[in-house]
């Protein structure tokens, strides 16, 4: 990846802001895409002292124009993009006969629109090269359903949908453009400190939390390979796996402990900001509040990166055990 043009939308804190410290451990020119200033000028900083180039660039990834914007800013000052990844997202914490129409419409355009317009616009610059990868955030949520968060769920869904097709597409055309999505387990990363939220206790991620760096190096990963899809952390598995043999079951399970699964019992502060219509002021940097329950590392991923070697290493005492036995015979 030295060298290599990277644009990460969301890239202020969390998930993105964790990815592109790792793009710049490896030497990348990287753009940097979010909303809030005091945000991109800190992940700026950080991805400098970890190796990398950073450029800023303010933009709103519901607005088309802006990120078509961005991706001429792009290839006009770093050069030609390599890897494009769409991670930007935001939610509401909401019971869904609660919500507003406006803002299942803002969850829809950012958390799904947001990706389709950068899919877009880094497509638009690589099939003219036949060469580049773009990465679609998912979630485990992309295949199952949970209370309190109708409208990102159905983002999710909607994000898994449009990947299929547009990958389709290409491989139809003969595009030679990589189409990767790599679903996330719950992170502790900052949006809990700024969702919107109804409910009077601050909210939180569901089931076994993992750091933003687990998912910052499969993102990384993926880049680097080109594979189709990478779910990250074993729960994502479980929880994609279980739906699809047992929907019926989580329906039930999430009804009795969805609600409690994501409210902490810590009262909400009457006056706090969200982000979905602005950006949070300051600088919120790449975790959440959640580091003394997050997990640093994924044994699941650990298994999935030497999978080949572990095949190998399997082989061979398989391979053994029956030139043993023949021996013996």
């Amino acid at each position: 990846m030295k060298s290599k043009v990277v644009v990460i939308t969301g890239a202020s804190a969390g998930v993105g802001r964790a990815t592109a410290k790792e793009f710049a451990k490896q030497g990348a020119k990287i753009l940097l895409i979010a909303r809030g200033r005091d945000g991109l000028e800190g992940a700026k900083r950080e991805v400098e002292e970890a190796g990398g180039q950073a450029w800023i660039y303010e933009a709103d990834v519901a607005n088309a124009d802006q990120i078509y914007a961005a991706a001429d800013f792009a290839e006009e000052n770093l050069g030609p993009i390599d890897v494009w990844v769409n991670n930007a997202m935001v939610s509401v914490f909401s019971k869904a006969m609660e919500m507003h129409n406006d803002e299942y419409k803002r969850v829809t355009e950012v958390t799904y629109l947001g990706q389709v317009y950068g899919s877009l616009a880094a497509l638009q610059k690589m099939k003219t090269r036949n060469c580049g990868k773009i990465i679609l955030i998912g979630s485990a949520l992309s295949y199952r359903g949970i209370p309190l968060q109708s409208a990102y769920c159905a983002s999710k869904h909607a994000i898994q949908g449009f990947f299929e097709s547009l990958r389709a597409e290409l491989l139809h055309d003969q595009i030679n453009v990589d189409l990767s999505i790599v679903h996330l387990p719950a992170m502790n990363t900052t949006q809990f400190g700024w969702v919107k939220t109804r409910f009077q206790q601050k909210p939180k991620p569901m089931g076994r939390i993992f750091q933003p760096e687990v998912a910052a190096r499969a993102v990384v990963e993926v880049a680097e390979t080109g594979e189709r899809q990478r779910l990250v952390g074993f729960p994502t598995v479980q929880t994609i796996w279980g739906n699809k043999l047992a929907p019926e079951f989580l329906d039930h399970y999430m009804a009795e402990h969805g609600f409690s699964g994501q409210l902490t019992n810590e009262p909400e502060e009457a006056d706090r900001k969200d982000n979905l219509w602005e950006p949070v002021p300051g600088d919120q940097g790449t975790h959440g509040t959640f580091d003394k329950k997050a997990h640093n590392f994924s044994i699941w991923d650990t298994i999935h990166d030497h999978r080949k070697s572990l095949a190998l290493v399997a082989g061979t005492i398989i391979g053994g055990a029956v030139f043993k036995s023949l021996l013996k015979s």
